[in-house]
Protein backbone atom coordinates (compact mmCIF):
# COMPACT_ATOMS: atom_id res chain seq x y z
CA UNK A 1 0.00 0.00 0.00
CA UNK A 2 1.14 3.67 -0.51
CA UNK A 3 2.90 5.17 2.54
CA UNK A 4 0.73 8.00 1.89
CA UNK A 5 -2.56 6.15 2.72
CA UNK A 6 -3.78 6.78 5.98
CA UNK A 7 -4.33 3.64 7.89
CA UNK A 8 -6.21 4.90 10.44
CA UNK A 9 -8.70 6.12 8.16
CA UNK A 10 -8.06 3.18 5.37
CA UNK A 11 -10.31 1.22 7.33
CA UNK A 12 -13.34 1.16 6.05
CA UNK A 13 -15.77 1.82 8.36
CA UNK A 14 -14.11 5.02 9.36
CA UNK A 15 -13.51 5.59 6.13
CA UNK A 16 -17.28 5.78 5.84
CA UNK A 17 -17.51 7.72 8.79
CA UNK A 18 -15.03 10.17 7.79
CA UNK A 19 -16.40 10.71 4.35
CA UNK A 20 -19.70 10.94 6.15
CA UNK A 21 -18.28 13.91 8.24
CA UNK A 22 -17.07 15.42 5.69
CA UNK A 23 -20.26 16.22 4.04
CA UNK A 24 -20.99 17.97 7.46
CA UNK A 25 -21.04 20.00 9.63
CA UNK A 26 -21.45 17.76 12.51
CA UNK A 27 -23.43 14.35 12.84
CA UNK A 28 -25.05 12.89 15.86
CA UNK A 29 -24.43 9.59 16.55
CA UNK A 30 -27.72 8.21 15.65
CA UNK A 31 -27.97 9.78 12.27
CA UNK A 32 -23.97 8.34 11.81
CA UNK A 33 -25.10 4.87 13.43
CA UNK A 34 -28.37 4.65 10.06
CA UNK A 35 -26.13 6.15 7.50
CA UNK A 36 -23.54 3.56 8.14
CA UNK A 37 -25.57 0.54 9.26
CA UNK A 38 -23.03 0.20 12.15
CA UNK A 39 -24.29 -1.24 15.23
CA UNK A 40 -24.41 1.20 18.18
CA UNK A 41 -21.42 -0.98 19.85
CA UNK A 42 -19.38 -0.90 16.62
CA UNK A 43 -20.14 2.72 16.17
CA UNK A 44 -18.91 3.20 19.74
CA UNK A 45 -15.37 1.72 19.24
CA UNK A 46 -14.49 3.61 15.75
CA UNK A 47 -15.38 6.92 16.98
CA UNK A 48 -13.42 6.45 20.14
CA UNK A 49 -10.36 5.47 17.54
CA UNK A 50 -11.11 8.61 15.46
CA UNK A 51 -11.61 10.57 18.90
CA UNK A 52 -8.31 9.43 20.20
CA UNK A 53 -6.39 10.10 16.77
CA UNK A 54 -8.14 14.02 17.10
CA UNK A 55 -9.69 13.14 13.92
CA UNK A 56 -13.06 13.96 15.31
CA UNK A 57 -14.74 16.25 18.10
CA UNK A 58 -17.21 14.98 20.90
CA UNK A 59 -19.74 17.14 22.02
CA UNK A 60 -22.68 15.40 24.80
CA UNK A 61 -25.67 17.24 24.97
CA UNK A 62 -27.97 17.51 27.67
CA UNK A 63 -27.99 13.81 30.37
CA UNK A 64 -30.56 10.97 30.29
CA UNK A 65 -32.82 9.95 28.25
CA UNK A 66 -33.09 13.20 26.29
CA UNK A 67 -29.11 13.05 25.56
CA UNK A 68 -27.34 13.20 22.60
CA UNK A 69 -23.59 13.02 21.03
CA UNK A 70 -22.54 14.93 18.19
CA UNK A 71 -19.12 14.13 16.58
CA UNK A 72 -17.34 16.82 14.28
CA UNK A 73 -14.36 16.29 12.14
CA UNK A 74 -11.35 18.40 12.98
CA UNK A 75 -8.92 20.23 11.61
CA UNK A 76 -6.53 17.49 12.10
CA UNK A 77 -9.02 15.38 10.93
CA UNK A 78 -10.16 17.00 7.44
CA UNK A 79 -6.23 17.45 6.80
CA UNK A 80 -5.66 13.46 7.18
CA UNK A 81 -9.03 12.54 5.53
CA UNK A 82 -8.31 14.84 2.28
CA UNK A 83 -4.37 13.46 2.63
CA UNK A 84 -6.08 10.04 2.13
CA UNK A 85 -8.99 10.70 -0.63
CA UNK A 86 -5.77 12.61 -2.76
CA UNK A 87 -3.39 9.37 -2.12
CA UNK A 88 -6.22 7.40 -3.13
CA UNK A 89 -6.89 9.29 -6.43
CA UNK A 90 -3.26 9.23 -6.71
CA UNK A 91 -3.26 5.25 -6.56
CA UNK A 92 -6.24 4.82 -8.80
CA UNK A 93 -4.66 7.34 -11.23
CA UNK A 94 -1.32 5.04 -11.59
CA UNK A 95 -3.57 1.91 -12.20
CA UNK A 96 -5.10 3.16 -14.87
CA UNK A 97 -1.84 4.88 -16.28
CA UNK A 98 -0.47 1.83 -16.53
CA UNK A 99 -3.31 -0.19 -17.65
CA UNK A 100 -2.99 1.89 -20.99
CA UNK A 101 0.38 0.71 -21.47
CA UNK A 102 -0.28 -3.50 -21.33
CA UNK A 103 -0.76 -4.80 -24.40
CA UNK A 104 -3.43 -7.27 -24.49
CA UNK A 105 -2.49 -9.07 -27.01
CA UNK A 106 0.67 -10.09 -25.34
CA UNK A 107 -1.24 -11.47 -22.18
CA UNK A 108 -2.46 -15.40 -22.24
CA UNK A 109 -5.73 -16.16 -22.91
CA UNK A 110 -7.69 -17.37 -20.06
CA UNK A 111 -11.00 -19.35 -19.94
CA UNK A 112 -13.82 -17.41 -18.93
Amino acid sequence: MSADLDHLIHAPKRLTIMSLLAATDGAEFAFIRDQTGLTASDLSKQMSVLSEADYVSVRKTGRGPGSATWYRMTRKGRAAFEGHVQALRNLIDGAEAGGRHVQTDALPATPL
